[in-house]
């Protein structure tokens, strides 16, 4: 028995089509000797089209820079309340009686037992504020230390009064209409 080539009309089920043409699809004839071979294309399924979107998301929209800001944010956090409570305070607790400075309370009510139902607590108040304003100096420091401002830039060129013709800025006449340039 003979082998002999199949038209597609020949095969016997749709299915052998359909993967006839996946597989033409998918080929790319062979390179000329000396050129490149062009890679064979690629057909995003769903999954791909949303990792490429989250990506385009991520890259155009700032939100990478967003997160690294938050996550470095909540380290700085970290560190000021560790150096308020842990360094600064102590010292500052010397004055204070009892030293718990972040435990004072002014008691409004309090329960028959004698412990206090209702109270407000400026100790933790006055430790946020301190926090607060330790992070809010650290934070414009390392803002203002990365993002200087670009030293000015003299101007290289200039435009001709007369005909509008950019020239050196170091030019005293305009090379297209020999006018006199102001200084």
């Amino acid at each position: 028995m003979e082998a002999h080539a199949r038209s597609p009309g020949e095969f016997a089920s749709s299915a052998d089509r359909a993967r006839l043409r996946a597989a033409r699809a998918c080929y790319s004839p062979p390179a000329a000797s000396g050129q490149a071979r062009d890679p064979p294309t690629r057909h995003l399924n769903e999954e791909d089209h949303v990792i490429e979107d989250f990506r385009k998301f991520l890259l155009q929209t700032n939100a990478l820079a967003l997160a690294i800001g938050v996550v470095i944010g909540a380290a700085i956090g970290k560190v000021v309340t560790s150096l308020v409570s842990d360094i600064l305070m102590p010292v500052i607790g010397i004055a204070i009686p009892g030293g718990a400075w972040r435990d004072l309370k002014l008691v409004l009510t309090t329960k028959p037992d004698g412990t206090p139902a209702n109270a407000i607590t400026y100790g933790a108040f006055i430790g946020n504020i301190v926090d607060f304003v330790i992070i809010a100096a650290a934070v414009f420091m390392i803002t203002r230390y990365i993002l200087k401002p670009a030293p000015a830039s003299t101007a290289r060129t200039k435009e001709c009064p007369e005909c509008k013709e950019i020239v050196p800025a170091a030019a005293r006449r305009c090379r297209a209409c020999t006018s006199p340039l102001p200084a």
